[in-house]
């Protein structure tokens, strides 16, 4: 009877033993996950917060974002001057300028536009095809050409001059009459200042 008592215990103890190092298994199991997952929210958290020494940037406070969206939308509303004569910006540009100063060389135009010598050939190509311009070899360089305006080119001009003008009128209406001087002097100082960090970007590259 003794042998089959400690017969029937032995097992009835291992089994006990068995459970409880499972659960114990089983417990550390769930709080190393707890701890993987809390881990976890907090990198995500930290994620998309994001550092917090960091200032946000907002394009629509950014300066050079606002100049950019206030030169493309009066360039669009410009078109309603010179769009009946068939002519986009780089042309009007180019008509503008040659109608102010006279003779230049499209190398001139681009320094005094800010366009690129290619967006200058092509829009002289335009106008020349249309005959509202005309070039002329420059003797001292034949690399280069002197243009100016036809007659159909300086009609052309004269006929939308006041229009330009009447535009710009309409568009400051929104700007008090005493604030336009330092607006004026605000732009001035804008592009003068930016013309100086292209120059210093350039210097730098080499």
């Amino acid at each position: 009877m003794l042998s089959f008592t400690r017969a029937g215990v032995a097992p009835a103890l291992i089994f006990r033993q068995s459970r409880m190092a499972y659960r114990s298994l089983a417990d550390r199991s769930i709080a190393g996950r707890s701890m993987i997952d809390s881990g976890s929210s907090s990198e995500a958290a930290a994620l998309e917060t994001g550092p917090p020494t960091v200032p946000a940037l907002k394009l629509d406070d950014f300066l050079p974002h606002r100049l950019n969206v206030l030169s493309s939308l009066v360039s669009q509303a410009l078109t309603r001057v010179y769009g009946s004569h068939s002519i986009g910006i780089p042309e009007w540009r180019v008509l503008v300028t040659l109608g102010a100063n006279g003779v230049m060389t499209g190398k001139a135009i681009g320094a005094q536009t800010h366009m690129h010598k290619t967006k200058v050939s092509r829009a002289v190509a335009q106008l020349e095809a249309r005959k509202l311009i005309s070039r002329r070899a420059n003797p001292a360089d034949l690399r280069e050409s002197f243009l100016t305006l036809t007659v159909a080119g300086r009609s052309v001009y004269e006929e939308l001059a006041p229009s330009a003008r009447a535009f710009v009128e309409r568009l400051f209406e929104v700007v008090q009459p005493g604030d336009r001087p330092a607006f004026d002097r605000a732009m001035h100082e804008l592009t003068r200042r930016s013309a100086e960090l292209v120059a210093e970007q350039e210097r730098e590259k080499g």
